[in-house]
């Protein structure tokens, strides 16, 4: 029922990595920055809010735009994540996200760069994972409490409890796999699928 509406969504994530700008790749990783330990939806408002001030602004004005914006439960401390993971981003590729990216070839190298380098602040496996898709690269499993909640009513994993080691993490996400191909759903698909039926929509 909800096919077409994935597949666009998902076409809408390609056209970012096909078309879009260094910029916009920045945002979206702001975005999911914001998003993670909160909800989608709020990722969403706090983007809006600090948009301005994405590549110029201070810790404090964005802390500052979140508050007036009542759009974030950490005012404070996303922003100093953003502003320490854009410092170093302008060292490590001035800023270049796509070229970077582009020059790890393997995805899972690429995600662990996100997830593992210390000076790219919120992004552990879950949002590095969550970044990628909405890039339009594809294969990586967002195992947040929705898909945890909706494996563990299948009987794909023991337990909701979100992986705590990255070996964990793989594991999971092999088990997704493995399933999506048992039930013949696309793997990038299915995740929205769990994601929709958990939220009744379909956001990023």
């Amino acid at each position: 029922m909800r096919g077409p509406q994935i597949r666009a969504r998902l076409a809408e994530f390609r056209e970012v990595w096909e078309n879009g700008s260094d910029e916009r790749l920045w945002e979206e990783m702001v975005y999911c920055i914001f998003t993670a330990g909160a909800s989608a939806r709020m990722g969403l408002h706090s983007v809006e809010a600090v948009r301005h001030l994405l590549f110029d602004g201070s810790r404090e004005e964005m802390t500052g735009a979140l508050i007036k914006a009542r759009s974030h439960r950490y005012p404070a401390a996303r922003p100093g994540y953003i502003v320490v993971t854009r410092d170093f981003l302008r060292e490590d590729c001035g800023m270049r996200l796509r070229e970077r990216l582009t020059s790890l070839t393997d995805p899972l190298e690429r995600r662990d760069w996100l997830a593992r380098t210390r000076s790219i602040k919120g992004l552990g496996y879950k949002e590095a994972s969550h970044f990628l898709r909405n890039i339009g690269l594809r294969g990586y499993a967002i195992l947040d409490k929705h898909i945890l909640r909706s494996l563990a009513e299948l009987g794909i994993v023991e337990s909701p409890e979100p992986p705590s080691t990255r070996a964990r993490y793989l594991e999971t996400e092999e088990r997704l796999r493995r399933f999506a191909r048992d039930v013949r759903i696309d793997f990038d698909e299915l995740d929205l699928v769990l994601w929709s039926m958990k939220t009744g929509e379909i956001l990023k």
